[in-house]
């Protein structure tokens, strides 16, 4: 059986006076980071959040539609949506 992959939708705010999960934003989770939306930065920081805050590796998540957009598409390996879903909703 293959392994599961959740896509979580972010909407991402760079360049924040902090860094935090915000909540929802439509279909949608809200995501301020500090870092500035150059080089890849505010990515790498919204990478590091959600391994963080969901206990994963950094390595398990990878940026699969958004890379230069505020809209962003997250993949992580090892859950479902269902479950990844749970654990953003819980912190």
């Amino acid at each position: 059986m293959a392994e599961p992959i959740a896509r979580l939708r972010l909407r991402v705010s760079p360049g924040a006076a902090r860094t935090e999960l915000a909540g929802r934003h439509g279909g949608a989770w809200k995501v301020r980071v500090t870092a500035a939306p150059e080089r890849g930065r505010a990515n790498d920081a919204v990478v590091s959040l959600l391994a963080e805050q969901l206990g994963v590796p950094r390595g398990s998540m990878t940026v699969v539609a958004g890379q230069t957009s505020r809209d962003k598409v997250i993949g992580l390996r090892g859950r479902g949506l269902d479950e990844a879903e749970r654990s953003v909703e819980r912190r």
